[in-house]
């Protein structure tokens, strides 16, 4: 098993994932995450809890993709979090999971007041005759990759840069509800996504891929707000580029691919409705050239 909150799965995330398959292979046992649902600063300093990057069905697809066997997201609550590393590792490693091997990053920490240290869990892991892994973190460019590393290159809008940094394109999901049918009156209807849950990039115009339950579809997307019609309000507009119908109260999932411009106000609706026509057509080749399936 490997313990942590994987947020994002990146390749960081993957290196250790490849080690714990491959322990849990020669054990002849399944290969096994343990997460945490919700994140415990969420808990313990709920000020300082930085916006997720995945929700826990993502985690769980991007692991299994991955080749984990199975992920337990555990209900985080202030009892666990008040467990000494030693009442931790035995209710949880040993008794409930009965982990014959364990596999984890040099930086990982456990138990109340993360008192829980690596060199801690080698020591219990010892006692228990547990097999223990350290994984040494993956660098790309001269820096370690990490959930923090990918947070801030999205909030800097560099979704391509967070691409190469994860396991899959950057995704967000929310719920299609109605918007003012700007986008439909100027022939680019939008559908406009609320309930979104996870962090979202810098303002501007990307272009992406939405999900829906039968197929896929290149996209155009704006992230912000209106300004050509005086509007502040930021939302989230995605253009299915060749889509028609109607997808009011559905969800879909939305992947980043490459950010194309800034939010600026055009002087007039036509102006506006001729930059649209180009951010769709380089949304599509951006699509095309990403080699989605």
């Amino acid at each position: 098993m490997a313990i942590g909150n994987f947020d994002g799965v990146h390749r960081g995330h993957a290196r250790i994932v490849e080690r714990l398959i491959a322990r849990a292979r020669e054990f002849g046992g399944p290969a096994m995450v343990f997460t945490f649902d919700p994140h415990p600063v969420r808990l313990l300093r709920p000020e300082h809890a930085p916006p997720p990057l995945t929700w826990t069905d993502r985690k769980a697809d991007l692991l299994q993709q991955l080749g984990v066997d199975a992920m337990i997201a555990y209900p985080t609550d202030k009892a666990l979090l008040a467990l000494s590393p030693q009442d931790f590792f035995r209710r949880i490693v040993r008794e409930s999971l009965a982990a014959n091997a364990m596999v984890e990053g040099p930086n990982f920490y456990f138990g109340r007041n993360r008192a829980g240290t690596i060199d801690v869990l080698r020591g219990l892991c010892e006692e228990s005759k547990i097999s223990l892994d350290i994984v040494e973190p993956l660098t790309v460019s001269g820096d370690f990759v990490s959930s923090s590393r990918v947070r801030k290159l999205l909030q800097a809008g560099e979704v391509s840069a967070a691409a190469e940094l994860l396991t899959q394109p950057y995704r967000i999901r929310g719920m299609v509800t109605h918007g003012a049918a700007r986008g439909a009156k100027l022939g680019f209807p939008t559908a406009n996504l609320d309930a979104i849950d996870t962090l979202l990039p810098a303002l501007g115009v990307y272009a992406g891929r939405a999900i829906l339950p039968e197929r896929t579809w290149p996209a155009a997307i704006n992230l912000g707000p209106n300004p050509t019609f005086g509007d502040q309000a930021v939302k989230v507009e995605v253009h299915l580029i060749g889509f028609a119908g109607s997808l009011y109260g559905q969800p879909i999932e939305v992947d980043f691919i490459a950010r194309l411009r800034d939010i600026r106000r055009f002087g007039a609706a036509e102006e506006l409705k001729a930059q649209l026509a180009k951010d769709i057509a380089a949304a599509n080749d951006e699509f095309q050239m990403a080699n989605y399936e």
